[in-house]
């Protein structure tokens, strides 16, 4: 994502924002079997959303939500017109307890680049059966009425899950100025 803010006549400020996903998978004996980290598109509704929410005065969301993407992940295509109501590209995977995990960022960083994340706190899914899982997505709610924020796969391959296994998902999202 890319944007130009003009401060002044002939001044202008390029600002880049983009995402990250981490999901590590921990087998039900406590030892890790794989861990992923990965890029993320940004779907228009949730670039609109958060231009929305700090300049224009709508509504901020401050809830969000995160999920897993089913594999094959090879067959997944990602859209910016993808919507959580519409997104024929992709399918949400459910094998797990609860609904999608709620997410707690932590302070965003004053720094260039400023950076939040949920790494202190990652977002835990307890899988109740053995899945496919391709990647991960952020969402305002658990239902598909709110906003999809970001949506990826995997650098690597689908990754295989077990009944018992926990994925620990983080979400690290950056502003740079230059």
């Amino acid at each position: 994502v890319t944007a130009t803010l003009v401060t002044r006549p002939g001044l202008g400020e390029t600002v880049g924002a983009g995402g990250v996903y981490t999901v590590t998978c921990v087998g039900a004996d406590g030892v890790e079997k794989w861990s992923d980290t990965f890029h993320n598109l940004v779907v228009n509704q949730g670039l609109a959303n958060m231009n929305g929410a700090y300049l224009a005065g709508t509504a901020q969301t401050t809830t969000w939500y995160l999920g897993l993407v089913t594999g094959p992940g090879s067959g997944n295509t990602y859209a910016p017109g993808n919507t959580l109501a519409s997104h024929a590209g992709w399918a949400e995977n459910t094998a797990y307890t609860g609904s999608r995990k709620a997410v707690t960022f932590g302070a965003a960083s004053t720094a260039n680049p400023s950076v939040i994340s949920n790494t202190a706190s990652p977002s835990a899914f307890a899988m109740t059966g053995t899945a496919t899982i391709a990647g991960a997505f952020l969402a305002s709610t658990t239902d598909n009425s709110g906003i999809l924020f970001s949506v990826g796969n995997f650098q690597g391959l689908d990754k295989s899950v077990a009944n018992g296994d926990t994925l620990n998902v983080t979400y690290s999202f950056s502003l740079t100025a230059t």
